[in-house]
């Protein structure tokens, strides 16, 4: 996982929204969604409880709450537009 990955929750109350890593090691990582997860109180997360896509947002999507959620909504219209999958969709 690097920083900037936006990956999906797959457990817990925010299972099936889009996230984004703001530090990862081997077991754990720090997500933020810039509106219920700000970037100033990350959601610790266990790995195995989100799932990775090929996206990954650049820096200057990361300096304040309002960049991450909007980078965040066009993520998230561009999978509900058809766009690639990346491993988003299913069951």
């Amino acid at each position: 996982m690097v920083k900037g990955r936006v990956v999906i929750s797959r457990a817990g109350r925010d299972k099936d929204k889009a996230l984004t890593v703001l530090w990862a090691d081997e077991r754990s990582v720090l997500v933020a969604d810039g509106k219920e997860r700000l970037l100033e109180r990350p959601k610790r997360k266990n790995v195995r409880h989100v799932r990775k896509t090929g996206v990954v947002l650049p820096d200057d999507a990361l300096r304040t709450n309002r960049s991450l959620r909007k980078a965040l909504r066009s993520f998230v219209s561009s999978q509900e537009d058809g766009g690639p999958r990346n491993g988003t969709g299913g069951n």
